[in-house]
């Protein structure tokens, strides 16, 4: 074989090494039956007319409908001619077949007629997943569907129960498991039982996995924290029969919680890997959703499994990356950014992660998960951790020997440097004073490297950042992404040495 065979192969084998057995066992195929009998009785469960959505209405969403054939996701206005054109952005049209939008009767009938069983984007799981929730929702907030609507929610149901994301699990397995419930839940029959028992046994497998002893979602991403977190409110609010209501709303409170340790004084997420906002419910809208089921957020308590650290004086709040990039089987939504951190102060933010503005496999979604895009440094132009394609990770960075007092420092070292020839460890120590932020940065081995360390600035920050007189500062133009396809020019500050280890950077960022 060829040299880049070899290393081609070398790179699916470090990336899929990870998969849990029932994810490669997912891929085989098997015999099922997805289809439903056109005559077979499809009835609604008889509910108490006090239906769940009028004691607590759900999160709203705005409408994404702009003329008879456009929409708008993802700041992206379209035409569309079609369900599943290949020119468009799965994600885009995701988006579309979501229906996560006000009651549309025409677009139903619309989507009814012309995606049928089996195809289509809108048949996959997730989308499939999300539109089921969502013509739940309306119906049970007073939409009055027709019989034709109702068997089509009763077939798209019994095609998610066969067609369950074992293959990719995490995030997409709970909304998989929530959409089940609400299908078994909405409808009576012995399918609907079997669709409610099978969504509550998947809950009751994962959510005690997803969600961390501090609250945070596993995949420690603050946007896939709040969608899991307003998925976890619905399943409350809707109070399916047999349910572990109480266990339910203690991880609703924790994963409050996390989210208000992870946002900035602005009130908005921080961000670490794949997060953006618009890409889910604002905090206060989620804050607000959670007080209408009369659940509050616990006391400000320490972050901790999730790897993260808040420290924090009355002006300023620092926020570090000190964790793992994710679940080790599924780290989609992981970029190469540890020991990154993003910084506030008098409420505004000052030093940001370069964000996420698109899925897309390419240039610039490897640009924006790799380690330059975020404030953290580099050896040598690699990444830390082994980001390829739109969604995979080989090696991974490790962060250990973690050390904090959760106020005035965070310190931590990670090993994803390990695996060049003359091997790396970097460990990074930050300390928030009255005057400013410390780092003190220590690039340990042999032989001679580049590093790099790079600073991210707000597009309406003006800050002074001292580096270390060893390092070349290099001033560019960046760009910001705090949503998707919204690019936003800021300015990057980079500190380049090169030179034989041990070395050691002490910069600093003066707070005016």
């Amino acid at each position: 074989m060829t040299g880049p065979v070899i290393r081609t192969l070398a790179l699916y084998f470090r990336t899929f090494r990870h998969l849990k057995p029932e994810q490669w066992l997912a891929h085989l195929p098997r015999p099922r039956n997805r289809s439903v009998n056109p005559a077979e009785t499809v009835a609604r469960r008889p509910r108490n007319p006090s239906a769940w959505s009028w004691q607590a209405p759900p999160i709203a969403r705005g409408p994404a409908r702009t003329a008879a054939r456009r929409f708008c996701f993802l700041n992206q206005e379209r035409e569309i001619h079609g369900w599943n054109d290949a020119g468009i952005p799965k994600l885009w049209l995701y988006n579309l077949h979501s229906f996560q939008t006000p009651p549309d009767p025409d677009l139903v009938d619309r989507w009814i007629a012309e995606n049928p069983p089996g195809s289509g984007n809108g048949w996959e799981s997730y989308p499939l997943s999300l539109r089921i929730v969502s013509w739940i929702q309306w119906i049970l907030a007073g939409t009055a569907p027709p019989s034709h609507w109702l068997h089509s929610l009763y077939a798209q149901a019994a095609w998610l129960s066969c067609s369950v994301e074992y293959r990719i699990l995490a995030n997409h397995l709970f909304t998989n498991a929530k959409a089940l419930v609400f299908a078994g839940v909405f409808f009576e029959g012995p399918r609907a039982e079997a669709w409610l028992r099978q969504g509550l046994d998947l809950l009751s497998r994962e959510l005690p996995e997803q969600i961390l002893n501090d609250g945070g979602h596993f995949e420690r991403s603050p946007t896939y924290h709040s969608l899991v977190l307003e998925g976890l409110l619905d399943l409350i609010n809707i109070d399916p029969p047999s349910a572990p209501i109480p266990q339910w709303r203690l991880a609703a409170v924790r994963m409050l919680g996390w989210l208000d340790r992870m946002c900035h004084p602005d009130g908005r997420i921080s961000f670490f890997n794949d997060s953006a906002f618009a890409g889910a419910a604002e905090p206060e809208e989620l804050q607000a959703y959670a007080a209408r089921l009369h659940l509050a957020a616990a006391e400000r308590t320490c972050l901790g499994d999730s790897g993260y650290i808040r420290l924090e004086n009355r002006n300023t709040v620092v926020l570090f990356d000190a964790g793992t990039i994710g679940p080790a089987y599924q780290p989609a939504h992981a970029h190469a950014g540890t020991l990154s951190f993003e910084l506030s102060h008098r409420g505004r933010r000052l030093l940001v992660n370069s964000g996420t503005s698109t899925y897309e496999a390419g240039p610039e979604r490897l640009r924006q998960r790799g380690t330059a895009a975020h404030n953290t440094a580099d050896v040598d132009e690699q990444n830390q951790s082994e980001v390829w394609g739109g969604f995979r990770v080989a090696r991974r960075a490790r962060a250990f020997a973690v050390q904090t007092d959760h106020q005035t420092f965070a310190e931590a070292s990670h090993d994803g440097y390990r695996r060049l020839t003359n091997p790396v460890i970097h460990r990074r120590r930050i300390e928030l004073t009255g005057e400013g932020l410390r780092i003190i940065d220590t690039f340990d081995g042999p032989g001679t490297h580049t590093t790099r360390l790079h600073f991210h600035l707000h597009p309406d920050a003006a800050v002074e950042i001292q580096l270390d007189t060893k390092l070349k500062s290099q001033f560019t133009g960046a760009t910001w992404h705090p949503e998707f396809n919204r690019p936003i020019p800021n300015q990057k500050v980079t500190g380049i040495w090169h030179g034989t280890l041990p070395v050691v950077f002490r910069s600093f960022v003066r707070l005016l």
